[in-house]
Protein backbone atom coordinates (compact mmCIF):
# COMPACT_ATOMS: atom_id res chain seq x y z
CA UNK A 1 0.00 0.00 0.00
CA UNK A 2 1.71 3.34 -0.70
CA UNK A 3 2.38 5.40 2.16
CA UNK A 4 -0.43 8.04 2.81
CA UNK A 5 0.18 11.92 2.10
CA UNK A 6 -0.40 14.04 5.43
CA UNK A 7 -3.95 14.68 4.31
CA UNK A 8 -4.59 11.24 3.79
CA UNK A 9 -3.53 10.36 7.36
CA UNK A 10 -5.55 12.99 8.49
CA UNK A 11 -8.60 11.32 7.38
CA UNK A 12 -8.22 8.05 9.32
CA UNK A 13 -7.67 10.27 12.86
CA UNK A 14 -10.53 10.80 15.22
CA UNK A 15 -8.85 13.47 16.98
CA UNK A 16 -9.51 12.73 20.30
CA UNK A 17 -9.97 14.64 23.93
CA UNK A 18 -11.63 12.93 26.93
CA UNK A 19 -9.29 14.23 30.07
CA UNK A 20 -11.72 14.88 33.17
CA UNK A 21 -10.23 18.34 33.27
CA UNK A 22 -11.00 19.46 29.51
CA UNK A 23 -12.35 22.85 29.31
CA UNK A 24 -14.72 24.51 26.92
CA UNK A 25 -11.55 26.06 25.73
CA UNK A 26 -9.40 23.07 25.43
CA UNK A 27 -12.95 21.66 23.65
CA UNK A 28 -12.16 24.50 21.08
CA UNK A 29 -8.69 24.02 20.40
CA UNK A 30 -9.39 20.25 19.81
CA UNK A 31 -12.12 21.33 16.84
CA UNK A 32 -10.12 24.51 15.34
CA UNK A 33 -7.25 21.84 14.83
CA UNK A 34 -9.34 19.41 13.37
CA UNK A 35 -11.32 21.93 11.20
CA UNK A 36 -7.69 23.03 10.26
CA UNK A 37 -5.96 19.18 9.37
CA UNK A 38 -9.02 18.26 8.36
CA UNK A 39 -9.54 15.35 10.55
CA UNK A 40 -12.14 12.80 10.44
CA UNK A 41 -13.87 13.59 13.75
CA UNK A 42 -13.29 14.80 17.23
CA UNK A 43 -14.01 12.61 19.68
CA UNK A 44 -15.28 14.02 23.17
CA UNK A 45 -17.22 13.28 26.49
CA UNK A 46 -20.49 12.93 26.67
CA UNK A 47 -21.26 16.69 27.79
CA UNK A 48 -18.94 17.95 25.35
CA UNK A 49 -21.11 16.48 22.48
CA UNK A 50 -23.36 20.28 21.54
CA UNK A 51 -20.52 21.73 22.06
CA UNK A 52 -18.23 20.06 19.05
CA UNK A 53 -20.95 19.99 17.11
CA UNK A 54 -21.74 23.56 17.13
CA UNK A 55 -17.92 24.50 16.34
CA UNK A 56 -17.66 22.36 13.63
CA UNK A 57 -20.70 23.09 11.95
CA UNK A 58 -20.75 23.51 8.03
CA UNK A 59 -17.38 21.61 8.29
CA UNK A 60 -16.68 17.75 7.11
CA UNK A 61 -15.33 17.19 10.36
CA UNK A 62 -17.40 14.16 12.36
CA UNK A 63 -18.51 14.54 16.08
CA UNK A 64 -18.05 10.85 18.33
CA UNK A 65 -19.21 10.23 21.87
CA UNK A 66 -17.64 7.77 24.10
CA UNK A 67 -20.38 5.69 26.25
CA UNK A 68 -19.82 3.32 29.18
CA UNK A 69 -16.47 4.87 29.63
CA UNK A 70 -13.79 3.94 30.30
CA UNK A 71 -14.48 1.38 32.36
CA UNK A 72 -16.88 -0.53 30.47
CA UNK A 73 -19.19 -1.76 33.90
CA UNK A 74 -22.08 0.22 33.50
CA UNK A 75 -25.78 -1.39 33.28
CA UNK A 76 -27.14 -1.94 29.30
CA UNK A 77 -29.67 0.66 29.90
CA UNK A 78 -27.58 3.29 31.17
CA UNK A 79 -25.28 3.12 27.58
CA UNK A 80 -28.41 2.89 26.10
CA UNK A 81 -29.38 6.18 27.59
CA UNK A 82 -25.99 7.80 27.33
CA UNK A 83 -26.29 6.92 23.51
CA UNK A 84 -29.54 8.83 22.96
CA UNK A 85 -28.66 11.58 24.71
CA UNK A 86 -25.49 11.81 23.08
CA UNK A 87 -27.15 11.63 19.80
CA UNK A 88 -29.76 14.11 20.67
CA UNK A 89 -26.90 16.06 21.36
CA UNK A 90 -25.45 15.95 17.64
CA UNK A 91 -22.81 13.23 17.82
CA UNK A 92 -22.87 11.49 14.44
CA UNK A 93 -20.32 8.22 16.10
CA UNK A 94 -20.74 6.67 19.18
CA UNK A 95 -17.58 4.70 20.79
CA UNK A 96 -18.46 2.47 23.65
CA UNK A 97 -16.90 0.41 26.21
CA UNK A 98 -17.78 -3.05 26.09
CA UNK A 99 -18.70 -5.17 29.84
CA UNK A 100 -14.49 -6.24 29.93
CA UNK A 101 -15.83 -8.45 33.01
CA UNK A 102 -19.07 -10.05 31.67
CA UNK A 103 -17.10 -10.90 28.74
CA UNK A 104 -13.93 -12.33 30.79
CA UNK A 105 -16.80 -14.41 32.34
CA UNK A 106 -18.06 -15.61 28.71
CA UNK A 107 -21.45 -13.96 29.66
CA UNK A 108 -22.15 -13.76 26.23
CA UNK A 109 -25.90 -13.30 26.04
CA UNK A 110 -25.21 -10.34 28.43
CA UNK A 111 -22.77 -8.69 26.38
CA UNK A 112 -24.36 -9.08 23.16
CA UNK A 113 -27.62 -7.43 24.47
CA UNK A 114 -25.48 -4.19 25.78
CA UNK A 115 -24.04 -4.08 22.59
CA UNK A 116 -27.59 -4.28 20.32
CA UNK A 117 -29.42 -1.64 22.89
CA UNK A 118 -26.81 0.37 21.80
CA UNK A 119 -26.39 -0.19 17.64
CA UNK A 120 -30.04 0.53 18.32
CA UNK A 121 -30.27 3.35 20.23
CA UNK A 122 -27.34 4.66 17.54
CA UNK A 123 -30.04 4.24 15.17
CA UNK A 124 -27.95 3.61 12.29
CA UNK A 125 -24.86 5.58 13.21
CA UNK A 126 -21.35 4.58 13.49
CA UNK A 127 -21.13 2.53 16.35
CA UNK A 128 -17.23 1.77 17.58
CA UNK A 129 -16.54 -0.98 20.20
CA UNK A 130 -14.25 -0.72 22.51
CA UNK A 131 -12.78 -3.99 23.63
CA UNK A 132 -9.63 -2.70 26.06
CA UNK A 133 -7.45 -5.27 24.30
CA UNK A 134 -4.56 -5.36 27.43
CA UNK A 135 -7.19 -6.66 30.09
CA UNK A 136 -8.02 -9.89 27.32
CA UNK A 137 -6.31 -12.86 26.21
CA UNK A 138 -6.46 -13.89 22.65
CA UNK A 139 -9.50 -16.44 22.46
CA UNK A 140 -11.19 -13.25 24.61
CA UNK A 141 -10.42 -11.13 21.60
CA UNK A 142 -11.17 -13.21 19.08
CA UNK A 143 -15.07 -14.23 21.02
CA UNK A 144 -15.22 -9.92 21.44
CA UNK A 145 -15.10 -9.80 17.67
CA UNK A 146 -17.29 -12.69 17.08
CA UNK A 147 -20.37 -11.00 19.35
CA UNK A 148 -19.88 -7.14 17.87
CA UNK A 149 -19.86 -8.42 14.45
CA UNK A 150 -23.54 -10.20 15.27
CA UNK A 151 -24.40 -7.02 16.91
CA UNK A 152 -24.00 -4.99 14.02
CA UNK A 153 -21.99 -2.87 15.05
CA UNK A 154 -19.23 -1.13 12.46
CA UNK A 155 -15.82 -1.34 14.24
CA UNK A 156 -14.00 -3.20 17.04
CA UNK A 157 -11.50 -0.40 18.86
CA UNK A 158 -8.63 -1.91 20.88
CA UNK A 159 -8.27 0.93 23.80
CA UNK A 160 -9.85 3.23 25.78
CA UNK A 161 -6.47 4.91 26.34
CA UNK A 162 -7.14 4.95 30.55
CA UNK A 163 -6.18 1.60 31.19
CA UNK A 164 -2.31 -0.50 31.54
CA UNK A 165 -1.86 -0.05 27.64
CA UNK A 166 -2.76 0.88 24.54
CA UNK A 167 -2.78 -0.44 20.78
CA UNK A 168 -0.31 -2.40 19.66
CA UNK A 169 0.69 -4.02 15.96
CA UNK A 170 -0.07 -7.52 16.96
CA UNK A 171 -3.58 -6.74 18.12
CA UNK A 172 -4.70 -4.37 15.35
CA UNK A 173 -3.67 -7.76 13.20
CA UNK A 174 -5.68 -9.80 14.87
CA UNK A 175 -8.75 -8.15 15.16
CA UNK A 176 -8.42 -7.19 11.12
CA UNK A 177 -7.70 -11.21 11.12
CA UNK A 178 -10.86 -12.08 13.00
CA UNK A 179 -13.65 -9.24 11.75
CA UNK A 180 -12.28 -10.17 7.93
CA UNK A 181 -11.67 -7.27 5.40
CA UNK A 182 -14.39 -5.12 4.93
CA UNK A 183 -15.09 -4.13 8.58
CA UNK A 184 -13.70 -1.31 10.73
CA UNK A 185 -10.82 -1.59 12.85
CA UNK A 186 -9.63 1.25 15.28
CA UNK A 187 -6.51 1.52 16.97
CA UNK A 188 -6.81 3.71 20.06
CA UNK A 189 -3.91 4.26 23.04
CA UNK A 190 -0.73 5.04 22.64
CA UNK A 191 0.01 6.45 18.82
CA UNK A 192 1.97 9.63 19.21
CA UNK A 193 3.90 9.86 16.07
CA UNK A 194 3.81 9.69 12.55
CA UNK A 195 5.83 6.00 12.18
CA UNK A 196 3.07 4.27 14.78
CA UNK A 197 0.25 5.84 12.83
CA UNK A 198 1.34 4.21 9.81
CA UNK A 199 2.61 0.86 11.18
CA UNK A 200 -1.12 0.87 12.56
CA UNK A 201 -2.59 1.67 9.57
CA UNK A 202 -0.63 -1.01 7.34
CA UNK A 203 -1.53 -4.06 10.43
CA UNK A 204 -4.99 -3.30 8.97
CA UNK A 205 -6.38 -0.19 11.08
CA UNK A 206 -9.19 1.67 9.26
CA UNK A 207 -9.29 4.23 12.26
CA UNK A 208 -7.24 5.96 14.65
CA UNK A 209 -7.70 7.44 17.97
CA UNK A 210 -5.38 9.64 19.38
CA UNK A 211 -4.51 13.07 20.95
CA UNK A 212 -1.26 13.34 18.91
CA UNK A 213 -3.10 14.04 15.57
CA UNK A 214 -1.41 17.46 15.15
CA UNK A 215 2.24 15.74 15.46
CA UNK A 216 1.38 12.66 13.34
CA UNK A 217 -0.22 14.80 9.96
CA UNK A 218 3.00 17.16 10.58
CA UNK A 219 6.20 14.80 11.16
CA UNK A 220 6.81 16.28 14.87
CA UNK A 221 7.24 14.79 18.10
CA UNK A 222 5.02 15.11 20.80
CA UNK A 223 5.72 15.12 24.36
CA UNK A 224 1.93 13.98 25.14
CA UNK A 225 1.08 10.68 27.11
CA UNK A 226 -2.45 11.34 26.75
CA UNK A 227 -4.41 8.74 24.51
Amino acid sequence: MPTPSPADLARFIDHTLLKADATAKDIEKLCREARQHEFYSVCVNGSRVELARSLLDESDVKVASVVGFPLGATEPDVKRFETEAAIDAGAHEIDMVINIARLKEKDDKYVLRELRDVVEAADERIVKVIIETVLLNRDEKVRACALILESGAHFVKTSTGFSTGGATIEDVKLLRESVGPDFGVKASGGIRDTTTALAMIEAGATRLGTSNGVAIVTGEASSSRAY
